[in-house]
C-alpha cells in the first residue's frame, strides 16, 4: 500500500511538472505577444505624434486662411459700397434728367407757337446766310 501511495505521488509530481512546463509556455507567449503589443502601441503613438503635429500646422493655416479670406471680403464691402454710391449718384441724375426733360416739355408746349416763330426766323437766317455764302 505504501507502493500505491507512492506511485500516486510521483504521478501528482510528473502532473505538476507538465502543468509548470505548460504554464511557462503559455507565459512565454503571453510575454511574446505583449511584447508586441507594447511595440505596436510605440509605433501608433509616435505616428500619433506626426499626425497632431501636421493637424496643428493644418488648423494654423486654416485659420490664416479664413482670416485673410474675412479681410478680402471687408475689402470687398468697402467697394461695394462704392458702387452702391456709383448707383445711387446714377440715378439721381437719371431722375434730374427726367425732371429737366419734362419741364422743357411742359414750357415748349406752352409757348409752342414762340417755338415755331422762332424756328421759321432761325430757317430764314439760315437761307439767308446760305444764298449769300453761295453768292
Amino acid at each position: 500500500m505504501e507502493i500505491l501511495l507512492y506511485i500516486a505521488a510521483i504521478i501528482a509530481a510528473a502532473a505538476f511538472a507538465v502543468l509548470v512546463v505548460y504554464l511557462a509556455v503559455i507565459l512565454k507567449a503571453a510575454q511574446r505577444t505583449m511584447h508586441h503589443v507594447a511595440n505596436t502601441l510605440e509605433n501608433l503613438e509616435t505616428q500619433m505624434q506626426g499626425i497632431t503635429t501636421e493637424t496643428t500646422e493644418l488648423l494654423n493655416k486654416t485659420n490664416n486662411l479664413a482670416e485673410d479670406i474675412n479681410q478680402k471680403s471687408d475689402k470687398l464691402n468697402v467697394l461695394f459700397d462704392g458702387v452702391k454710391g456709383i448707383g445711387k449718384t446714377v440715378d439721381e441724375l437719371n431722375a434730374s434728367i427726367q425732371n429737366l426733360s419734362s419741364h422743357i416739355s411742359k414750357t415748349a408746349s406752352k409757348n409752342q407757337e414762340k417755338v415755331s416763330e422762332v424756328l421759321k426766323w432761325g430757317n430764314s437766317i439760315i437761307d439767308f446766310w446760305k444764298k449769300k455764302r453761295n453768292k
